[in-house]
């Protein structure tokens, strides 16, 4: 079998930052005056009362404690409680193409190639900005790349679903050079309006660079030993929003067409679907669990990682074995394990290895078995 390696990472973080307390002010102001302008309507048992936020509970549930995002004044405005975007013309580089490239560069500074060195691009991200032409296209062009490129979604699991996609091009040999890019723009697609979702999400944008280890020239390469995908269909994560949205019969509730989920039904669920997937992984690979070094988890919630953690090592890891930056970060959907690869491995000696891991809606699942190694 042909011998890949993640040569370089990137990441670009949003400059705006917003803190659970700010978070919580604005929602608190927001839910009092929904509740009073709807009071007739609650009071005759047509509506229920909204409930006001709580900043305590949001680091007890989710080890949040902030989020980066691309525009926090319209996230804080009460009166909007969502993101105030740049209406782009067509001549202009879009929203995700635009945060993807600096992460571009610092993942190929990394792994020692220029942009013209690159043939492929996978663009995978849970919401992507327009149908077509794909950001995977716009980015290539942009930064004078060659070859071919395209974008997918498989929600919070397009960085893993994207990478295997890059393992396989580049094993069959129609790609020398691929760039895995999950530029995240949660927050457009975050319900700011309820206290249950206004806290999950964050925005960031990771870039990862594949390349077969005989052509790789990076200090620092990370031999990925195997990958492994998994779905299970489930209503229990779902954003309704789509081209159809507009030609249907009847008018949609708002609050379908963006992020909504049953959360205690995700985590009963989810949980031990990840660790058995984990496990399964391992063991086909002809490892365990104590071979692996760290786990570079989905960070979209730290109780799951503890737990998912828990079913594979069968302890409760501590943050070296499983990191943590979703306390800074929040929810970045596919971005997250990335980070976590991006910002916890330079202390990983060469031999170690390491598992990259998403899960999200679908279900959805994908592993990433690494091992460290210096040319």
């Amino acid at each position: 079998m042909v011998a890949v390696v993640i040569t370089g990472t990137g990441l670009f973080t949003p400059e705006e930052s917003i803190s659970n307390a700010e978070l919580v002010a604005s929602l608190t102001e927001a839910t009092t005056t929904w509740n009073t302008d709807n009071a007739q309507r609650i009071e005759a048992g047509e509506l229920e009362a909204r409930h006001v936020p709580v900043e305590e509970f949001i680091f007890k549930a989710s080890g949040i404690k902030s989020r980066f995002v691309m525009n926090k004044e319209g996230v804080l405005d009460p009166t909007r409680l969502r993101p105030i975007l740049e209406t782009r013309s067509e001549d202009q580089l879009g929203i995700q193409a635009e945060m993807a490239i600096p992460a571009i560069t610092q993942a190929l500074a990394q792994a020692g190639r220029n942009a013209s060195d690159v043939d492929a691009i996978i663009v995978g991200a849970s919401n992507i900005q327009r149908a077509y032409p794909a950001v995977a296209i716009e980015i290539q062009d942009s930064i004078g790349a060659g070859g071919w490129a395209y974008d997918m979604n498989v929600a919070c699991s397009s960085a893993t679903f994207s990478i295997q996609a890059a393992v396989d091009a580049l094993r069959a040999g129609s790609a020398n050079c691929v760039l895995v890019i999950n530029p995240e723009i949660t927050s457009a697609h975050n319900n700011f309006e309820l206290r249950d979702f206004h806290f999950i999400f964050g925005d960031a944008c990771t870039v990862t660079v594949l390349e077969r280890e005989a052509d790789a020239i990076a200090a620092e390469q990370w031999s990925v030993l195997g990958t492994k995908l998994a779905t299970k269909f489930s209503n229990n994560i779902r954003n309704d929003f789509g081209f159809m949205n507009s030609s249907e019969a009847e008018e949609r509730d708002a609050h379908e067409l963006i992020f909504r989920q049953s959360g205690q039904r995700v985590f009963k669920e989810v949980c031990p679907m990840v660790a058995a997937h984990i496990r399964d992984h391992l063991e086909a690979t002809g490892l365990q669990a104590t071979d692996v070094r760290r786990f570079w988890l989905h960070q979209a919630n730290l109780k799951m990682n503890q737990l998912i953690a828990k079913g594979v090592l069968g302890r409760v890891p501590d943050e070296d074995e499983a990191p943590v930056i979703l306390d800074t970060y929040a929810n970045t959907s596919s971005a997250g394990s990335v980070i976590a690869f991006h910002k916890h491995r330079d202390d990983l000696a060469s031999g170690d290895v390491g598992v990259i891991c998403s899960f999200g809606a679908g279900y959805s699942v994908g592993s990433v078995l690494v091992q460290k190694s210096n040319n």
